[in-house]
């Protein structure tokens, strides 16, 4: 016993070291608020075990923005309807992502587009475009199934603006791009010289047909006026809690065709929404 009262105090002694050793004091309160806000902005459930996470992140913009609290800073945000609000989701949101991540998904979707006559029209949302390496896979695959003249189209979405403008540019180090194979290098990619030498840009008949918009997925304000044949909204459900995962669905059921085809991660699972979607493959989903 004596042995585990050691520890507990050790363990206590840890916890107030690292307290006095940060820049900014932070408390329970301040992460509870941080849990509201970023839920009701951007639907995301932080759980418990975030709060290093958060402080580092949050931290940043408490220097930016010349604020000496978290207090301070989040009565601040919570006062003003301003750009700190994107900056703060910015923050808070997580962007992991690669070329043609999922493969099965790309060889699914291939077929599927290949469902149509030539001349037949699609309209794909890609919903969590992050750095813009799935929508140009999306792009890559539907150009290699259709043809070079395909009638294509994808909407590339997210709530980051940050990694939306970096998406919209299509410029990658060369050691991000492990997942395209050298045949697709050299027909969707130009390999920068001089002082470019390491990175790549997407060719312009790629990004030709994409379009970056923002979107937040629990806000009404979507802004598609036509129906989508695929979307692509994958892992992002595992951020939200059940009711809000069930009001997005039924969003995206609305902007798709009947038959359509919904992507999403392998950690996701929306077998109890069979009234709005039927799953037909690995993590695919047809809309009812």
């Amino acid at each position: 016993m004596a042995a585990v009262r050691t520890l507990a105090a050790g363990a206590s002694d840890v916890g107030s070291m690292e307290t006095q050793s940060r820049e900014f004091a932070w408390t329970d309160e301040d992460f509870d608020r941080v849990q509201s806000l970023i839920y009701q902005r951007a639907g995301i459930s932080l759980h418990d075990g975030k709060h290093a996470m958060v402080y580092s992140r949050l931290s940043r913009r408490l220097r930016d923005t010349g604020h000496q609290s978290f207090k301070d800073y989040l009565s601040w945000l919570e006062g003003n309807d301003g750009p700190e609000w994107q900056e703060f989701v910015n923050a808070l949101t997580t962007n992991l992502t690669s070329f043609f991540r999922e493969q099965h998904h790309f060889e699914i979707l291939s077929n599927h587009l290949k469902s149509k006559p030539p001349s037949g029209s699609w309209r794909v949302w890609c919903s969590a475009s992050s750095t813009g390496e799935e929508p140009y896979s999306i792009v890559m695959t539907a150009l290699e199934a259709l043809g070079p003249r395909a009638n294509f189209f994808l909407t590339a979405s997210d709530i980051d603006s940050k990694v939306l403008a970096s998406a919209e540019q299509g410029v990658y180090r060369i050691e991000g791009l492990k997942g395209v194979c050298p045949e697709r290098m050299q027909q969707f990619f130009l390999r920068g010289k001089g002082a470019n030498e390491g990175v790549a840009r997407v060719k312009p008949e790629l990004q030709r047909h994409v379009q970056f918009v923002s979107v937040n997925l629990i806000r009404d304000n979507w802004p598609f006026r036509e129906l989508f044949d695929v979307v692509f909204c994958r892992n992002v459900m595992i951020y939200f809690d059940a009711p809000t995962q069930r009001k997005v669905l039924e969003r995206i059921h609305r902007v798709m065709v009947p038959g359509g085809l919904l992507f999403v991660g392998h950690a996701e699972n929306f077998t109890e929404s069979k009234d709005l979607f039927v799953l037909r493959g690995k993590t695919v989903y047809e809309r009812r």
